[in-house]
């Protein structure tokens, strides 16, 4: 059973910045999002991420702001380790992200990734629950490496795909009504596919359009 230790950390796996949205959004001359990018201030990464992955994202960030309590919660970027989710972020970095493979062969994503999870190691009673990919070795691999026994994700992920998983916690953060978590060393990470969701009102399916300048 899972007990809440005196600290938590939600990771949350990152957007893929190579793709079609990534480049809609940093081509885009209306967006207000962009215009925040190209700023000395830059713009909220969760922000640039959820505009990027759409639903799948947008899921792991509301479900970490309602349930993260007295934890943290981080993303996993493609070459800065872990970030929390209202870092700044610029066009260049945008870019940085989107040059670098999320690969464990990839120096520039493992030596960040294992440099933050070497301190997390050191925080003895602070647990770390996996909102992504619970399959991947990209991402497990390291944690269970690094953290063991104190790595846990939401059970219900098991046989969902990206967008259920994000329709899934939309809900639990729309209810207020948290997951429960079972350790990932030694779990069923693989299984038959659970039913489908009830479908989500139109205007929490849709992406969020950031808005014109």
């Amino acid at each position: 059973m899972y007990t809440e230790p005196v600290s938590r950390t939600f990771l949350l796996s990152p957007a893929n910045c190579g793709g079609r949205r990534a480049g809609q959004l940093l081509n885009s001359t209306r967006m207000a999002l962009t215009a925040q990018l190209d700023t000395a201030d830059g713009a909220p990464l969760g922000e640039v991420f959820a505009f990027i992955s759409g639903l799948y994202f947008r899921g792991k960030l509301a479900y970490a702001r309602a349930f993260a309590g007295g934890g943290r919660a981080r993303i996993i970027s493609p070459s800065r380790g872990l970030l929390p989710v209202d870092t700044p972020v610029t066009r260049a970095m945008v870019q940085e992200f989107a040059g670098t493979d999320v690969d464990l062969d990839c120096a520039r994503y493992r030596d960040p990734f294992v440099r933050d999870l070497t301190q997390l190691a050191a925080s003895r009673d602070a647990d770390v629950v996996l909102l992504g990919s619970i399959a991947s070795p990209k991402y497990v691999t390291l944690l269970l490496e690094h953290l063991g026994d104190r790595v846990y994700f939401p059970e219900a992920f098991v046989g969902r795909g990206d967008m259920s998983r994000g329709g899934l916690m939309l809900r639990a953060a729309a209810a207020g009504e948290e997951l429960a978590y079972v350790r990932l060393a030694g779990a069923i990470r693989r299984g038959t596919r659970p039913p489908k969701l009830t479908p989500l009102p139109r205007a929490a399916r849709q992406p969020a359009q950031p808005s014109a300048r």
